[in-house]
């Protein structure tokens, strides 16, 4: 409100809506009380009635559809936030574990365990990452609904679950190695969105393969060959195989296998902007092309988080969003 959205403005960000679909009292009861996206039988059926080309009504739906969807200004605004804690807590956590012994060597984490201090900088590094995750489960039931919303849901289940899980086993150590990996992309692609929504378009490309790279450099190869190595072969040597092992690594397999799958569109997105020049739309955008079938050759304008005619878009949250969100 105070920073953002003055930041926003300057960059030239209007707080304007996509187009507004024409009033018609018919089709706004068909959308709010039967169905927001018609199939081909009732929309012959609306045709005849009100006497509309086919085509014309599905351009009604598509910009009541849209009109609901939150402005470019509101958009800039979230990521800014998410932006702002992202490399916060990553520099805190960089920070904080750059001292630590468990950083260097992983066998650390397992020494004396469970007998472990909890020192005040660890416990609130946890607690803030805790409610931060916290949040973005319940937010996720209220903003736009995207396409890996089970994904991203799932995400968040997976993660409350490891933080909460490993610091009520005082597994604090091994937990702030995940937590800091997961965070050194996440600032990255919030960073890529803010230059699309400002229309930076190069600077937005540029941060969107720098996030590219270190999201597969950080989740396809140093969270599977030094996270999971010492939770599944360097604990099970340490302390043996106790009691919680399975459910804890099964946790953390589940988020490799989300790993994977957001990792498969990444490389998509990119091999797409290889092949063009430039960044295509994001596979998870939470807004409709308004001109989707007469205006096809707008494409050849568009880069990596293309914005839509009526100029709205969004890549998250983790791929991306996301938020891909982004996240």
């Amino acid at each position: 409100r105070f920073i953002a959205k003055p930041c926003a403005i300057n960059l030239g960000i209007q707080d304007s809506g996509p187009h507004r679909a024409q009033p018609n009292a018919i089709l706004e009861k068909v959308f709010t009380s039967i169905t927001k996206s018609p199939d081909g039988t009732r929309l012959e059926g609306l045709s005849k009635q009100l006497d509309w080309d086919v085509r014309k009504i599905q351009r009604w739906f598509r910009h009541r559809r849209n009109q609901d969807k939150p402005t470019t200004l509101t958009k800039f605004c979230e990521s800014m936030w998410r932006f702002t804690f992202y490399l916060s807590i990553f520099f805190y956590g960089i920070r904080f574990l750059w001292t630590a012994p468990w950083f260097w060597d992983t066998r650390q984490c397992w020494y004396n365990y469970p007998f472990q201090p909890l020192t005040s900088r660890l416990y609130y590094y946890y607690i803030l990452e805790l409610a931060f995750y916290w949040s973005l489960m319940f937010s996720q039931f209220t903003d736009i609904k995207r396409k890996d919303f089970l994904i991203m849901f799932v995400h968040h289940l997976a993660t409350i679950g490891l933080i909460t899980f490993s610091y009520m086993n005082n597994m604090v150590r091994v937990g702030t190695l995940v937590l800091c990996l997961h965070d050194a992309s996440d600032f990255l692609l919030e960073a890529a969105k803010l230059a699309n929504y400002a229309k930076y378009q190069r600077l937005c490309d540029a941060f969107f393969m720098l996030f590219g790279v270190v999201f597969i450099v950080t989740r396809l190869g140093i969270y599977p060959f030094w996270i999971l190595n010492t939770t599944l072969f360097e604990s099970w040597e340490l302390i043996g195989p106790y009691p919680s092992w399975w459910l804890f690594n099964g946790l953390l397999v589940t988020l490799q296998v989300l790993h994977i799958i957001w990792s498969y569109l990444i490389i998509r997105t990119a091999s797409k902007a290889l092949v063009r020049g430039k960044v295509s739309k994001d596979d998870r955008s939470d807004v409709e092309s308004s001109s989707e079938e007469e205006d096809v050759t707008s494409n050849s304008t568009k880069g990596i988080f293309s914005t839509s005619s009526n100029g709205s878009n969004r890549l998250n949250g983790h791929v991306a969003g996301g938020q891909w969100t982004g996240e």
